[in-house]
């Protein structure tokens, strides 16, 4: 199959919240910096820098038909290497208040939802 020419609705969501996501890695990086497991072998904020241009490439690299299929392994391997950041996140609620912890929880199911809609961005026929 070849991907898509055509920019869908799914497309410039996934597109657009890929691309806020990443900057505000860079705008308010306390946040991110703060979900950052203590294992990951490097500072809690070159995680939060490198992730955030990750997902500024992947969600602008959706855009173009010829970057599309590089932008969708890319965002599909970033969500499984942040999977760990939402876990910490979730089994350590009392850090992350005043976010309820169901709602810590809640985002663990919907991080493989997440990855079917990029899996999914940009196949099928090719539009003419």
């Amino acid at each position: 199959m070849t991907p898509q020419r055509k920019l869908t609705p799914d497309l410039l969501f996934l597109a657009a919240l890929f691309t806020f996501a990443g900057v505000m890695h860079f705008v308010r990086p306390e946040p991110f910096d703060s979900i950052v497991p203590r294992w990951v072998p490097m500072p809690a904020r070159t995680a939060t820098l490198i992730s955030g241009a990750a997902e500024l490439a992947g969600g602008l690299g959706l855009l173009h038909p010829v970057t599309r299929p590089a932008a969708r392994l890319g965002l599909l391997a970033l969500l499984l290497a942040v999977f760990p950041a939402n876990l910490e996140m979730a089994l350590n609620a009392e850090r992350f208040r005043p976010l309820p912890a169901w709602a810590l929880w809640l985002r663990l199911p919907l991080q493989p939802l997440l990855m079917w809609l990029v899996w999914r961005a940009g196949k099928g026929k090719q539009a003419s």
